[in-house]
């Protein structure tokens, strides 16, 4: 697991603009992570701050969490970064008592369903042609899952 994960900040927006740019087809832009982050109820934590290598972004509201993005950088995919900044939010989710963590992704993307569905997540709904795609759209794939219910050997 990796263990240099950062609470984010304002100051992180262009880091956290570059990661989108390398992992999404339409990426959110440094003013937008800025508007985010100056929000209470959005969090941020970024992996390797002094060599970025990928972020979660998450809002919460009374006892419910929603993942609003997650990024990884190319050079650090399928090494299991993904995975440590979800178990490591998900641990603070459990000390502040959330009881629901919500997420959305593309029906297009196996790796991250495996992924999130390897953490509990379940499948809770679908928006058709949500994503845009070069070749056309892609559905976004709506998953919920009860924080308590999760255990893992790293947790």
């Amino acid at each position: 697991m990796i263990q240099d994960i950062v609470q984010a900040g304002v100051e992180h927006a262009s880091v956290m603009e570059a990661l989108h740019q390398d992992g999404f087809d339409v990426p959110w832009s440094e003013q937008s992570f800025m508007d985010l982050l100056a929000q209470p109820n959005i969090n941020g934590w970024i992996a390797g701050p002094t060599n970025p290598m990928g972020f979660i972004l998450i809002r919460t509201a009374a006892d419910e969490a929603e993942v609003l993005t997650l990024a990884v950088g190319a050079s650090h995919r399928r090494q299991g970064l993904a995975r440590s900044l979800m178990l490591y939010v998900l641990r603070s989710l459990k000390e502040n008592a959330v009881k629901l963590w919500h997420l959305e992704v593309a029906d297009d993307n196996g790796a991250a369903i495996a992924l999130y569905q390897s953490l509990g997540f379940s499948e809770s709904g679908r928006r058709a042609g949500y994503y845009l795609r070069p070749n056309g759209h892609a559905d976004a794939v709506l998953m919920t899952k009860q924080v308590n219910d999760f255990r893992s050997t790293s947790d």
